[in-house]
């Protein structure tokens, strides 16, 4: 993991991403002091020395993401000295969203250029580019829009109105819609192939923009979503592919914010995602008997918790152990509903009440 070993050269492109995926696994699992205490997120620990301890700290989590900014282009990097990025620019306000600090005097002075820098990358089609070297991605859309809602930057009227917001939010869902197949499901642009992943990102766009109504056909998007599910349990992204612990993530979450995670066998996915657990040294891996890693770890955890798993297993009845995974944000739901979040949820025909974690969120109810 070392910058001068092999693996830590292939990776150190995604070392945001890794910190994300690490802290919100964890932070699914334990309380936000026990994260702050194993992961040294705010607080900055002394190691011993015989020197003035004063001169002998190590950086927080919260000081690297600040060491990754880019005022070049005014995002986030995937690490230190390098260009910034939509991907990583939303990592990194994730994590100082966990660590409780979107307040933090150096975000609050360099919002405005966040801000700048993510309006910038908006095309005329109303899609987004990842970069200032313009590849278009529906990824980037989810990324965009996400990234101004923590930051408090879309603004929503009475009637849904978003004039007022730093980007052309109708223009960016009608973008994504145009993205939707035949099969009902979504790809990285118009005309390409759907996928899980791209499905989500493209779902969690609409809902965050309040435009799930431009879902041309939801029990397609879903029929197809539930279709992923394999004989092994565990669900894959495209048809004829094998299961992947991370599809846990992208399929139960799309179906979460459109009222149907009971298309699936939620116990045929669990008993999937723990198989591929590594017994002796932790985390979670794609499929059992491969090697597990921090990426699989967190979305094996994340789907575990959209399913309810969590919660069946704490010891104490009394206390919610485990704390809650938002679908549509990504972050536990405490953290989410403690900053106002807003977004919309789908409510079908016939159905119940949502999800309890979705409290708070604007309902649409189908057609």
């Amino acid at each position: 993991d070392k910058p001068s070993s092999y693996e830590g050269a292939v990776t150190e492109h995604l070392r945001m991403s890794g910190i994300y995926w690490s802290l919100t696994a964890l932070s699914l699992l334990v309380s936000p002091e026990q994260v702050d205490n194993l992961m040294n997120l705010t607080s900055i620990p002394k190691e011993p020395s015989n020197d003035d301890e004063s001169t002998n700290k190590k950086a927080s989590i919260v000081d690297f993401v600040f060491e990754c900014y880019d005022e070049k282009s005014g995002g986030f990097g995937g690490n230190k000295y390098q260009d910034g990025h939509i991907l990583y620019t939303l990592s990194a306000i994730q994590i100082l969203a966990l660590a409780d600090s979107l307040s933090d005097p150096r975000l609050v002075s360099k919002t405005a250029e966040i801000v700048d820098f993510i309006q910038s990358l908006q095309q005329t089609d109303g899609s987004f580019a990842g970069d200032e070297w313009g590849e278009v991605d529906t990824r980037f859309t989810y990324c965009a829009l996400s990234a101004l809602s923590l930051l408090r930057k879309l603004e929503f009227g009475q009637d849904g109105d978003t004039n007022g917001s730093v980007v052309d939010v109708n223009k960016a869902a009608e973008y994504i819609a145009s993205c939707q197949n035949f099969d009902g499901g979504f790809g990285c642009h118009p005309g390409a192939e759907s996928h899980a992943g791209q499905i989500f990102c493209c779902v969690g766009a609409l809902s965050i923009a309040k435009r799930l109504d431009l879902l041309k056909d939801s029990d397609l998007l879903c029929w197809w979503l539930s279709e992923r599910q394999c004989d092994s349990g565990g669900l894959n992204g495209r048809p004829e592919k094998q299961a992947d612990v991370c599809y846990s993530w992208w399929i139960l979450s799309s179906l979460c914010i459109l009222g149907r995670v009971n298309w699936i066998r939620e116990d045929k996915l669990a008993d999937f995602i723990l198989k591929c657990q590594d017994d002796d040294d932790g985390g979670i891996a794609d499929r059992p008997g491969d090697m597990a890693d921090v990426f699989h770890t967190f979305f094996g955890i994340a789907g575990l918790s959209l399913i309810g798993f969590l919660s069946k297993i704490q010891n104490d009845e009394s206390t919610d152990a485990y704390r809650m995974i938002d679908p549509i944000y990504a972050l536990p739901t405490d953290v989410c509903q403690n900053l106002g979040l807003e977004a919309q949820i789908a409510l079908p025909k016939k159905a119940s009440n949502p999800d309890k974690r979705l409290k708070g969120y604007d309902v649409y109810e189908e057609k």
